[in-house]
């Protein structure tokens, strides 16, 4: 293989793992920013509003896609009482990922 080749994949294959390493931290906000919504709107604050958001964090790491979350916080839901339909959740995942990619691809370089 020449080397104007190689350099070449390894380029791409640089690329392609700075993607995805982006992409993980941006769902990891956006979970976190929808954990501390829920986390208000179940009655948490403080310590235990920042706790209850690592839990939602924590949901999406146990399966592949954005499910987990939204089958946690419904179930928290339930178990709460709070009639908050599944359209509501699907749109409030899509307006923290939007705020998540702002705040990962804005902020100051360190």
């Amino acid at each position: 293989m020449s080397d104007a080749f190689k350099d070449r994949e390894k380029a791409h294959e640089d690329k392609w793992a700075h993607e995805q390493a982006l992409r993980f931290k941006i769902v990891a906000r956006r979970n976190k920013l929808v954990g501390l919504w829920a986390a208000a709107e179940l009655g948490l604050s403080g310590e235990k509003a920042e706790d209850y958001a690592k839990s939602v964090v924590a949901a999406d790491l146990t399966g592949a896609g954005g499910q987990d979350v939204l089958r946690k916080i419904r179930g928290d839901f339930d178990a709460a009482g709070l009639g908050h339909s599944d359209s509501t959740l699907h749109a409030k995942l899509e307006e923290f990922l939007a705020a998540a990619r702002d705040q990962i691809m804005n902020r100051p370089k360190t």
